[in-house]
């Protein structure tokens, strides 16, 4: 409900838009004859107001466009900017910017994390390659390396050094294969 002014403020109330009409018929009754005529005076030029305004912002409206329309904006130019804009907004406020700051820790404090698994599994390789199991395996490779590829200088890539193993362990087994048949 509304209130209507007429001089003084008065708490009788009119039906809004959508209001039981019904609801309000007994009230339309305890108005004089003068208060009902000022109300219709009231309701006429409201209305008329109510025109104008529109057709004022039609024509504003209207206006708008032809401007845009010289200086080159369209509606996508408009909806880039209302986004923008719209983000702008977004970003400055303080609930952005506290799950801004808390998602940044929380990244920072899982980069930290996996540096240190990192280093961890760095540190256990580098434990496993200096261990006494490690050094004898590596120099088995070395002599089945030696044996199979002769004086060759020591290295190479981990995977020629298998290469190399896997030949020397089946030449072995042909060698003795071929000593346990002349047997």
């Amino acid at each position: 409900m509304s209130f209507v002014r007429s001089g003084l403020l008065r708490t009788d109330s009119i039906p809004e838009v959508g209001e039981d009409a019904a609801a309000t018929v007994g009230m339309a009754e305890t108005l004089s004859e003068e208060e009902q005529d000022e109300l219709r005076r009231e309701l006429a030029k409201v209305e008329e107001e109510i025109q104008t305004l529109s057709q004022v912002l039609a024509a504003k409206e209207k206006h708008l466009a032809e401007i845009k329309r010289k200086l080159g904006i369209n509606s996508l130019q408009e909806l880039k900017q209302n986004i923008t804009k719209s983000w702008q907004d977004v970003t400055s406020t303080a609930a952005y910017k506290r799950t801004s700051e808390t998602l940044s820790q929380a990244g920072q404090k899982a980069s930290a994390a996996f540096s240190t698994v990192g280093s961890v599994i760095t540190k256990k390789f580098e434990d496993v390659k200096n261990s006494p199991t490690f050094k004898s395996f590596e120099e088995k490779v070395e002599n089945l390396k030696s044996k199979v590829g002769g004086n060759k200088p020591a290295g190479g890539d981990f995977g020629e050094v298998l290469n190399s193993a896997a030949n020397a362990s089946a030449t072995e087994t042909i060698a003795e294969q071929t000593e346990e048949e002349t047997h």
